[in-house]
């Protein structure tokens, strides 16, 4: 077994119940009594990465079952619910993460990691640091919000970044996905030299993340984002098709609202360390650029995406999707990439 399995469990079960669902804010005591009426000390040496315990599986299980679904807390109380009231989302939610709790018990791959079809979010090797960099949101969005003046009492951090909505729903996946790694989040202007070289995943595009851009200049990619100042009303991604330039715009109403976004995925191999990865989430609007992280981490999509992925870009140490994300009722959905009609463009080109 691995050293670092126990300690990667001990803290996967503490986030599990302070980061699954933050706004609950559920105690050790409320986790001991929904698993059984068990001691609170019980509870907080399964916690303690210092000094950590191997679980009984069935504990385990527990686990998988009562965190699959947020129906486990109902805003007052916690409870396990039998099997037969999960969904068949909730199943899927249960099984792949009793996999990856059993992973970490063992350590060993789960076992849809034998097949192949791993989540994109798993990076490497425990300890290697992931760095998510969004921009900061520029001044004159923040000149008039006092929760993002630094000088006002209301001050919170999160306000000044761009794409909050794209980072809350990725930040929380890394983090389930690589336990034994350090993950942090940063504004684009505060990188410090050590951040450049771990994995990192870019959020939003070149217009305000200003290491994208960076990134985007130094690799050989056939996309270029037109930025909505410049020759298109509401920009888009230019890229070469048959010999052509296309530009794939966003589609909005007459009355402006948005109906379809656009949101670019790209990975590759970090220009600034070999041994690292960079990812870039992107959209012309932030729609887009959640809809790009969501293709991946939505339980729904995640299995099927991956696999397309997997077998489309087999080989390829780079690869880039653009896809369609439409917008009903104001809110952005997750793309299917495995339909043809939701991928807009994809590089490198299918072998013919």
């Amino acid at each position: 077994m691995s050293p670092v399995a126990p300690r990667a469990l001990a803290r996967r079960l503490k986030g599990l119940r302070e980061e699954q669902w933050p706004d609950a804010g559920l105690t050790q005591a409320q986790l001991a009594q929904a698993l059984g009426g068990l001691s609170i000390s019980l509870i907080s040496s399964w916690e303690n990465a210092d000094k950590p315990v191997r679980l009984p599986v069935r504990r385990l299980e527990a686990y998988a079952t009562l965190f699959a679904t947020r129906r486990s807390w109902d805003g007052k109380s916690l409870r396990v619910l039998p099997l037969e009231e999960l969904t068949d989302d909730e199943r899927d939610q249960r099984k792949d993460l009793l996999d990856e709790l059993l992973w970490l018990r063992e350590g060993k791959e789960p076992e849809h990691a034998k097949t192949g079809v791993t989540d994109l979010w798993m990076f490497g090797e425990p300890d290697q640091r992931i760095t998510i960099v969004c921009a900061q949101l520029p001044e004159k969005y923040r000149q008039h919000l006092s929760y993002a003046d630094p000088e006002s009492p209301d001050f919170v951090s999160l306000y000044t970044y761009a794409d909050p909505d794209a980072l809350i729903e990725l930040f929380g996946h890394i983090r389930a996905r690589n336990p034994g790694n350090p993950v942090t989040f940063r504004t684009s202007d505060a990188l410090d030299p050590d951040d450049y070289t771990s994995h990192l995943v870019l959020l939003g595009g070149v217009d305000w993340n200003s290491v994208t851009r960076d990134v985007i200049d130094r690799v050989d990619l056939p996309v270029e984002q037109v930025g909505r100042a410049d020759d298109a009303e509401h920009g888009g991604f230019r890229v070469q098709e048959n010999g052509r330039s296309k530009l794939i715009e966003p589609q909005l109403d007459a009355r402006g609202h948005l109906l379809e976004d656009v949101a670019h995925f790209y990975r590759v191999v970090s220009p600034f360390n070999r041994k690292r990865t960079v990812t870039v989430c992107n959209g012309m609007y932030g729609r887009g650029t959640l809809g790009a992280v969501r293709a991946l981490t939505d339980a729904r999509f995640l299995d099927r995406n991956t696999a397309y992925v997997r077998e489309r870009f087999a080989g390829e140490e780079s690869f880039s999707i653009i896809s369609r994300v439409p917008v009903v009722g104001g809110q952005g959905l997750t793309p299917d990439w495995t339909l043809e009609e939701n991928r807009l463009h994809e590089w490198p080109e299918a072998a013919k």
